[in-house]
This record gives structure tokens, sequence and C-alpha cells, in this order.
């Protein structure tokens, strides 16, 4: 009797191991779901400044509306926190073109969304995440040269050629104190391609 009892308890504290082992790593799962994304990773946030995408560092100068060629072609950017310095590249979903054109060639929603007609969008094109880089500037749209999707981005970002099924997500801009370029808000829209 006095051996079952002991083989019991042997059973139990094995039981209660394994059962504690297993509320640690869920803790301990959850403890590292909870932890914030570097900064470097998040999306553009409101008051962030944008910078060129090419030689980016922590000391990049923000970008003013005269630092985008008027009528394009467009410029790729990146958001970064004034804070800390911190540029938001972590992800390639993060990228923004801006593009800067005639305000009065812009419907009232785009135009509403523009800072001195310098307009911001997603980099990443909605079909299958390429980037929109080409601008054909006798059209007037952004085109995407993986699949031939094409963006009317004085219609906010619109459709209007090619397999993709959404606009460009816009990213409302605003200028800072000092005249530079700056996140108004997030931006409006699911950033990424119909696979993300």
């Amino acid at each position: 009797m006095a051996e079952s009892v002991m083989q019991l308890q042997d059973v139990h504290t094995r039981r209660d191991a394994l059962a504690l082992g297993l509320a640690l790593g869920c803790c301990g799962s959850g403890a590292q779901a909870q932890t914030s994304p570097p900064a470097r990773n998040l999306r553009p946030t409101a008051g962030d400044c944008l910078v060129r995408a090419v030689g980016v560092s922590e000391s990049a100068e923000a970008l003013r509306p005269d630092d985008v060629v008027s009528a394009g072609p467009q410029l790729l950017a990146w958001a970064k926190e004034p804070a800390s310095g911190v540029v938001r590249d972590g992800s390639r979903l993060n990228q923004i073109l801006l593009l800067r054109l005639d305000p009065e060639t812009l419907d009232a929603e785009t135009l509403a969304r523009a800072a001195n007609g310098v307009l911001a969008y997603s980099a990443t094109c909605t079909h299958a995440q390429c980037p929109v880089t080409e601008w054909r500037q006798e059209a007037g749209i952004l085109h995407c040269p993986c699949h031939g999707s094409e963006f009317d981005p004085r219609g906010g970002g619109r459709v209007v050629g090619g397999p993709a099924l959404r606009r460009l997500p816009p990213l409302p801009l605003g200028l800072s104190a000092e005249g530079s370029l700056e996140v108004a808000q997030p931006f409006l829209g699911k950033v990424g391609g119909q696979v993300a």
C-alpha cells in the first residue's frame, strides 16, 4: 500500500511538473506575443517626417515639397520618427511613393490629403506586392511593371488598369512647423497585395 501511495505521489509530481512547464511555456509565448514590434517595423504614424529611401540614415533630412519633382517621376521615401530618428524601413510594406502634381488637377478627396500638391501612396502594388516604380507622365498614371497594374494618383490611387482589385492606399500628408512633409494620418486602407 505504501508503494502504491508513493507511485501515486510520483505521478502527481510529474503531472504537476508537466502542467507547470506548459503554463510557463504558454506564459512565455504570451509575453513574447505581447512585446511590441520594433519601431522600424511599424507603419508610418501621424507626425512622422519623410526621408528619401536611398541612402537613408537616422541623420537623413526631412523632405520638403520642393524636393519632389513637379509632374513626376515619383520619389520613394520612408517615414522617420522625428524624436528618436528611427526610420521605419523594417518592412517593405512601409515604403511610400511621393508625387507632386498640380493641385487643380486633383479630385477634392485627393486634394484634401495632399500637402502643397505632394501626394503620398503606398509604394506596394495591391495585386502581388511588387514595387510601383514607374510613372507614365503622358497618361498621368502610376504603373507597376510586374503585372501591369495602373493607378490614378489624381483620383485617390484608384485602379485604372491591370489585375489589381484595390486602389493604392493613400497616406494623408501635412506640413510641419518647419515646412517639411509629415504624415497626417496612417495609410487609408490595407497595405499589400491581394495575397497579403
